[in-house]
């Protein structure tokens, strides 16, 4: 396995701010899945907040922690979301996006204060927040005929896999999770009942 079949993210959205000499910094946390999620987070973000002056951000995406990005949108290159991601990666996150949207006070912070403000409203929002650890998970699909249902049942319920979807006619059609680490055991085990079908579909 190349990586942990757990890792850390954030349940629910959670905000945080932080002022600095009349500017006003809103730290807005979300837990997300996909770059299409976090899209519409910041096209939300920017109806919600149209008179603030910069939407900076940065995100990280995968159980590998290998996809992450971040934004400064119109600030000193590296003093928006660099800040951001660092608190992103101390606090070893990943599935989360965070925003911070900067309402100008007229008074300009200079990089170092930039820098500050930036990382406090990112923490503040991650402090807000509740963090939960999650598996990562295997998804599968499997056909079979209804005669073997008992058979299939008995291990779904032995090894207490997640049922994502079920259509129990003729042929029968189940689409289960498994956490990654008891993946191959499951695959063999259920490979083995007489013409049964499993097929991967992905991991999350």
């Amino acid at each position: 396995m190349l990586f942990e079949d757990t890792y850390f993210t954030i349940k629910e959205p959670s905000e945080g701010l932080f002022k600095d000499r009349g500017s006003k910094f809103l730290g807005l946390a979300f837990p997300v899945s996909s770059e299409e999620e976090i899209k519409k987070h910041l096209a939300d973000l920017k109806k919600l907040h149209p008179g603030a002056n910069h939407h900076c951000y940065a995100f990280r995406l995968g159980a590998d922690k290998q996809a992450y990005r971040a934004n400064d949108d119109g600030e000193p290159s590296n003093t928006a979301g660099k800040p951001i991601l660092g608190q992103i990666q101390s606090k070893d996150l990943t599935n989360i996006l965070i925003v911070v949207v900067r309402y100008f006070g007229g008074t300009l912070l200079g990089v170092s204060g930039l820098i500050n403000a930036y990382k406090l409203a990112a923490l503040d929002a991650i402090n807000n927040a509740q963090i939960t650890e999650k598996t990562v998970n295997d998804f599968y699909s499997i056909r079979f005929d209804y005669v073997h249902m008992n058979e299939v049942m008995k291990i779904i319920k032995d090894q207490e896999l997640k049922i994502e979807s079920q259509n129990s006619e003729l042929t029968c059609s189940i689409t289960f999770s498994v956490r990654k680490s008891n993946s191959t055991a499951i695959y063999d085990r259920m490979s083995k009942i007489e013409g049964l079908e499993i097929k991967y579909i992905k991991t999350i």
